[in-house]
Formats: structure tokens, sequence, C-alpha cells
């Protein structure tokens, strides 16, 4: 009896944190669950949240560099986005001499705002489903045809000359959608935190709840004097957008109607039970395992030398990003049972439609029979991604390999050397060779013998590899620390570039070059093609049983998996009780920070002007009820990454928060939703304003801006 009532407790728990999001959701702007989410108390309607007749709050909402959300939040192009997203760009602006990533960064005025080449943010001027015409009534088409089909449907879709057409498949290729896409290419730095508020509580407190972080950063976007996208030049003007977001300093209750409208990157919802079990016990695992031997590494030097803290503060934090998720990911996914709620449901669907039964058995066999092989493509991946040295023998084997073929003309090779040229800024030889060292005993003893090449048991010793990778690491032309053509690459490229045939041998006789193609060669020819020839089976019965899945339960609406294109995502605030005996307040406030300071700690210090604030309780209009002034809160909303920087709105289209991180006992959301754990995480605006003004002396932001009381 005892047994039976948890069971009940539990499942009306579930139930009571929102009927509407028992499957959570993802949704494309143009097909809104918009009865639901009136029924959860939102305001406005579906075509005040897209709508291209006339100015929505689509119109506000960009992707940020390819890679994270964005939102204007003036009438002069004003852009907010996260700190860490635009922490690449504060980190390129910083010297050892004037380190804004410290320091923090304000401009005063348009003057002082700060170009950042090769950042670009796009807006999305229409979507539109082209099913019919790429698949032309057969979902079976070859892959060539669709192919042909979407070069066809963008070219006549014919946009603006300033404008492209990206065409993605959604539900596993059983729909197709078209994208127009507007970008623009002159970005400038407005404002930053210092990282003591924008990164607070850095990587122990980073997929956690409660949570501290002034997580944002200020650009603008500039705009030719026609008002449309141009590269940068001096004489360009703020942007004048179709639309920005009011921002609301009310105050926030449990149950607010929120939604976020951003970019999320990857989910896979609708996986078999076979494919998440094998993610939980054995791919993340191994990603969890090569990252953790780079992280302890580069923490060791960065927490000692502050040029190398600079020089590898925005790769490090994105190595660990992943790394911690992953963690979690595998915690809730056996928190939330998820492979037996996927087997439960495999098991409801073959009951209405047996032909499930069938995919599902062949899906099983695939899965079974590619593990080993998906093993080891993950531990490769990671190794060649994370051990630096070898990321770049893998860039410069890639360069032969075209050179040899003839593929490499002149724009290919100056693109090329803008590249290495990037790469070689942030890189440390001395550093990374110690990392490759780790990488490479880890890769040996994790590796099964028949994927390793002959003889490569002999790096199993990290200590032994520590001395030969320093020694190999001086004589290789690829690091950098060894001249080609009389100069180094590190410090040279041009030079190095001046006789291509010179490089080409030099690099085919490079130690590490040899290393890293000794290694590629071995998992090329024992691993990837069986591993990408079952991939594309399972690939093929995973759009069968979408399908499947979408054809036979009618009682579920569907959404599609993200995939970094425009969606919306709905829920309540609302706080959490993610283990036993534990309850998290949705709403977190400036006195958290304090009791949090830790002086002088990378992590956990705080600005003197803050403390003094917080001591004299110089709030202003940005504290809340308590009279304290709110920092974070969160909410239900199914966001993952990519959502960084999104938008979180209210009932009414209103700013109210920053989305910037996911609770860690919910992060298997990307996988398994489930409405007890997920929660997302964002900067209460309140916080941001209060910064910009208090802190910041940077009233000259606020007055742009509309803020509702």
């Amino acid at each position: 009896m005892i047994k039976r009532n948890i069971l009940i407790a539990s499942a009306f728990f579930s139930f009571s944190l929102g009927i509407a999001q028992q499957y959570g959701g993802m949704w494309i702007p143009t097909e809104l669950n918009e009865r639901e989410m009136k029924d959860l108390g939102m305001k406005i309607s579906a075509k005040d949240i897209f709508n291209t007749q006339k100015p929505s709050i689509k119109d506000a909402v960009v992707q940020f560099n390819g890679g994270c959300t964005a939102e204007i939040i003036s009438p002069k192009g004003l852009l907010l986005t996260n700190h860490h997203c635009g922490y690449g760009q504060i980190q390129s602006h910083s010297t050892v001499q004037n380190d804004l990533l410290t320091n923090g960064f304000w401009a005063k005025n348009n003057g002082e705002e700060l170009p950042n080449p090769g950042v670009t943010v796009d807006f999305i001027v229409d979507i539109q489903d082209v099913t019919d015409k790429i698949l032309q009534g057969n979902s079976n088409l070859e892959t060539a045809q669709i192919n042909a089909n979407i070069q066809k449907v963008s070219a006549e879709i014919n946009p603006a000359a300033y404008q492209k057409v990206v065409i993605k498949p959604m539900y596993y290729g059983n729909k197709y959608y078209a994208y127009i896409i507007e970008t623009f290419k002159d970005i400038r730095l407005v404002g930053a935190p210092p990282q003591s508020i924008g990164k607070f509580g850095s990587d122990t407190d980073n997929w956690v709840w409660p949570r501290h972080t002034g997580d944002f950063s200020m650009f603008r976007i500039y705009a030719d004097k026609n008002n449309k996208p141009a590269e940068y030049s001096k004489d360009n003007v703020p942007y004048v957008p179709k639309h920005y977001l009011p921002v609301s300093i009310k105050d926030k209750k449990e149950n607010d109607f929120t939604f976020v409208f951003g970019f999320p990157g990857r989910t896979t919802e609708y996986l078999p039970a076979i494919a998440v079990e094998k993610i939980m016990t054995e791919i993340d695992p191994a990603r969890i395992a090569v990252r953790d031997v780079a992280l302890k590494t580069l923490d060791e030097k960065m927490r000692t030398d502050d040029a190398t803290r600079i020089q590898y503060a925005s790769k490090y934090a994105s190595v660990a990003n992943y790394w911690k998720k992953w963690i979690g990911e595998v915690e809730g996914l056996k928190k939330s049972n998820a492979v037996q709620k996927k087997k439960n449901y495999e098991n409801s669907l073959a009951a209405k439609n047996p032909a499930i039964k069938t995919t599902i058995e062949q899906m099983n066999k695939l899965y079974a029979e590619q593990a080993p092989y998906a093993l080891n493509n993950a531990y490769y991946s990671e190794v060649v991604r994370n051990a630096e040295t070898l990321t770049l023998a893998n860039m410069f084997y890639n360069f032969v390999s075209a050179f040899d073929a003839g593929k490499m003309d002149e724009k290919s090779i100056t693109s090329f050397k803008n590249r290495l040229s990037s790469f070689y800024k942030d890189y440390n030889a001395e550093l990374d060779a110690k990392v490759t060292a780790k990488l490479l005993a880890l890769y040996a003893n994790k590796t099964a013998s028949q994927f390793l090449p002959e003889g490569f048991t002999e790096f199993k010793d990290e200590s032994k590899n520590i001395i030969n990778l320093e020694k190999i690491s001086k004589n290789s032309v690829i690091t950098g620390r060894s001249n080609v053509n009389g100069a180094s690459l590190s410090e040279n490229i041009d030079k190095a570039f001046s006789n291509q045939e010179n490089l080409i041998i030099a690099l085919k006789k490079d130690p590490v070059f040899l290393l890293f193609a000794n290694v590629r060669n071995a998992y090329m020819k024992t691993a990837d093609p069986k591993y990408s020839s079952l991939q594309t089976q399972i690939d093929a019965l995973q759009k069968k049983y979408m399908a499947q899945q979408m054809e036979t339960d009618k009682d579920r609406k569907f959404f599609p998996d993200a995939n970094s294109t425009l969606r919306v995502t709905y829920g309540q605030v609302k706080g959490s009780s993610p283990r036993d005996a534990v309850s998290y307040n949705y709403q977190t406030h400036l006195a958290g920070v304090m009791e949090k300071y830790v002086p002088g700690d990378y992590e956990f210090d705080v600005p003197k002007k803050l403390i003094d604030l917080y001591n004299q309780k110089n709030y202003g209009i940005y504290k809340d009820k308590t009279g304290d002034v709110p920092v974070g809160f969160t909410a239900t909303n199914h966001t993952t990454g990519g959502n960084s920087g999104s938008p979180a709105l209210d009932a009414k289209g209103n700013l109210i928060g920053l989305n910037f991180d996911r609770q860690w006992e919910g992060t298997m959301s990307d996988i398994n939703y489930d409405p007890r754990f997920s929660r997302n995480i964002m900067v209460d605006m309140k916080y941001i304003l209060f910064i910009i003004d208090k802190f910041a002396d940077s009233k000259w932001l606020i007055n742009e801006m509309k803020i509702v009381k």
C-alpha cells in the first residue's frame, strides 16, 4: 500500500507541474500550441509572436554568431545576449595590460563601441513548409534527388541580394522547412560586466541551481545608411529594428506564464530505448572521461599563470560546459528512469501498430552491433577535439590531402591560413603537449586493441608520453616550435607558406603529423566505415520510426527535435524538488551572491563596488517585494544549448529574463523531458538593469530601452 501511494503521489506530482508540458516542446513559431499557451496564461496571440505582414516579436530575436541567441532591446539596435556567448569577443579585446574579462567593459557612447570582425547576427524573415516540393509525395526519395529538389526550391524562393535561403529537414526527414535569413555583419561590443559578475560561480555553479550569475553582455547591430546589412564601416549607423522588446521590471510569482524564443541547438527526444541506454552507459561516460583529463591539466596551469588564464579562458569554458552537462545528463536519465519510460512507450505503440515492434527490433539489433564502433568513435572524436596538437595535425592532414589532390587554390589557402592564425593565437604548444600526452594514454588504455594502431600500447604510460610528446612537439613544424621556409607557423604564417612544396615535404616528415596519421588511419580503417554504415541504416529506421509514432499516437501533439532553427518553448515560473528533502525556490537574490562571496577566489570573488551597493542597499527601482534585487529565476521552459541568450518573455511579450542555463538535474531533457526535474535558468532583467545602471553607471543604455513598471 505504501508503494502504491508513492507511485500515485509521484504521478500526481508530474501531472500538477503542468499538463501541457508532459513532453516539453520546442515549437516552430508558425505552428504554435496557441490554445495551450493561452490556457497557461498567455495574453497575446500567436500572430504577435510570428508575423510576416507586420512587426512581431520574431523581428527582435536573432541568432548570435551562429551558436547563441540574442534579442534587440532598443530602437537603436541594442543587442542583449549572455556573457558566455560574447566571451570570445570580450577575450579578443583583452590583454594582460587591459583585461576586459576581469575588469569588464562599458562604452560611454557609440564611438567607444568595439568592432568584432567575423561576428554575425541572423534574422528569420520567413518560414515556409516546403515538404511537398521537396519530397514530392515520396517519403523514401533518394538523398541525391532530395538535395536536387532543395537546390531548386531555394532558387525559386529568390530572396533579396542580402538574404539567403536555408532548407532544413524536420522529424528526421519526414518534413522540410525553408528559412529566409537576413544576416548583419557589423556587430559591436557595447558592454560586459566583469567576469566576477558575468561568470560568477564559474565551473562550480555551471548547470547548478541556486544560481547567482549575471550572465549577460551587450552588443549593437550596425547597418548601412539604408538600414540594410553591410560589412563593417565607420560610416555605418545603428540598426533600426522592426520591433524591439520592452523590458518588464514587475515582480514574478510562482506559476506565472513565460515563454522562451530562440535557436535551440540539438535534441533527440524520439530515440528508441536502446539508443538512450547506450548514451547513458557508454557514450557519455567516454566523453566525460576525456574532457576530465583535459580540464584538470589546463586548470593546473591557468590557476598559476595569468597569461594562460586569459589565453585559454574561452576554450576552457567551452570544454567544461558539455563535460558537466553530460555528467548531469547521465544522472538525470537514471533518476527519471528514462530507458524504462521509453520501453513502456514503445510497447504501447506496438500494441496499436504491430509494425512498430518490427522497427524497434531492427533498431535494437543495429545499435547492439554498432556499440563497440560507436564507443571508439566517441573516444577518438573527443581525444582529437580536446588535444589541440592533434586538432592542428588533423587540420594539416586535411590540407596536405587537398593539396595533393589539387584542390587547394589561392582562396582556399588564404582561408586555411586565416584559420591557422586564429588557432595559434590561443595555442600553447608546451602546455598542450601535456594534455595530448595524457589523452593518448587514456585512448591507449580505454580503446579495444582491434581499433589501435600496431605498437600503440607504448602510449599507455602517461609519464613516458609527457617526455616523448614534449620532445616531438619541440621538433614539430605543426606546433610552431620548428621552422619551415625560415619561419615558425605560429609566428609568421605567410613566410612559412612562401614555398608550399617545401611546407608539404616538411609536414609529411613532421613527427606530430605522423603520430596523428597513425591514429587516424587506424580509426578510419577499423572503426569508421562500420560505424558510418550502421548509422546510415539506423538513421533510415529512425525516420521510419518517427513517421510511425506520428501516425499511431493520435493523442500526442508532436514537435520536431531542435536543429538550430527558430523555436518557441513555454512554461511557468516554478521552483523544484529534485531530490528527497530538497526544495528550491524559483528566485535568487543579491544577498545570495554575498553568501557565496570568497575574497580573491577566481569563481566567487565579488567586485568592491557591488559589495558597496549591497551594503548601502542602493537598489533604486530594481528591488522586488523582498527589498532585495532578484538575480535569477527558474521555469519549466524546455531549452537546450543554443537557447543561451534567448529572451524569456512574460504573458504580454515583455522581456523579463535572459536564458542562460538549465538545472543540472534536468539536463537529460535533450533526450527525455521530465517536468519534475527540467528547469531552465534565467538572469532576471532587474539584475541586468541594476548592473547597467548602478554598477556600470551606464544609464545612457537604460534610457534607450522601454521599461515596463
